[in-house]
């Protein structure tokens, strides 16, 4: 089982917790970098530096980007990401409230194309929730389920997953206990509840719930 990390919470401010991420490096699959839901309006030193620090230890950066469940322009979407390849010289993208129906595939698989031009080797679609199918084709990872605890202990899988290697789907699961056991080969079990679960780490790589 390997970890994708989204840790929202500043190099800065955070330091002892960006060390403990770097320090979990062969346990990665990757990390999400958000600055400011998104790249932000400028580069950021200390993501930048804590970016640098991942991929020198082998880790994928992926650079976060709301798809607004395919509200947002293509040409918004496609300039985050450009400033976080730019900004941050990331490797890959995390598209977050992405759509699930099969009517927006075409929004999306555009946004796809887009993503590896600007160099992202590795793309995830965060929906959070089983998608259609054909999204499966568009994207290196999809994110099936995130939400607390409560109900990840209810979560059943679709039949159609079966199709695909559990390296192809992910788990995001917050206000989780530290044995709780998530059942997919990609995941990120944290402690964090409520409004910002994403500013605690993972169980495993050391940090209690904040």
């Amino acid at each position: 089982m390997t970890l994708l990390v989204p840790f929202y919470e500043h190099p800065a401010e955070r330091p002892d917790a960006w060390e403990r991420i770097v320090a979990a490096a062969p346990r990665l699959y990757g990390v999400v970098l958000n600055p400011a839901s998104g790249p932000g309006a400028g580069p950021d030193a200390a993501f930048a530096d804590a970016a640098r620090r991942l991929r020198a230890a082998g880790v994928r950066v992926l650079g976060y980007v709301d798809t607004a469940y395919g509200r947002r322009p293509h040409d918004e979407v496609v300039e985050d990401l450009l400033r976080h390849r730019s900004w941050y010289g990331t490797d890959g993208a995390f598209l977050d409230q992405a759509a699930t129906p099969p009517g927006l595939l075409p929004y999306y698989g555009r946004l796809a194309v887009a993503a590896r031009a600007t160099g992202a080797r590795t793309l995830v679609l965060n929906h959070g929730t089983h998608p259609h199918p054909a999204y499966a084709e568009l994207a290196d990872l999809l994110v099936t389920f995130e939400g607390p605890w409560s109900a990840y202990r209810q979560y059943v899988p679709q039949a159609w997953t079966a199709a695909y290697p559990p390296t192809r789907f992910c788990h995001l699961v917050y206000d989780a206990p530290p044995e709780a056991r998530v059942r997919t080969a990609v995941h990120c079990a944290v402690p964090g509840y409520g409004a910002h679960p994403w500013g605690t780490l993972p169980h495993g790589v050391g940090e209690a719930a904040a």
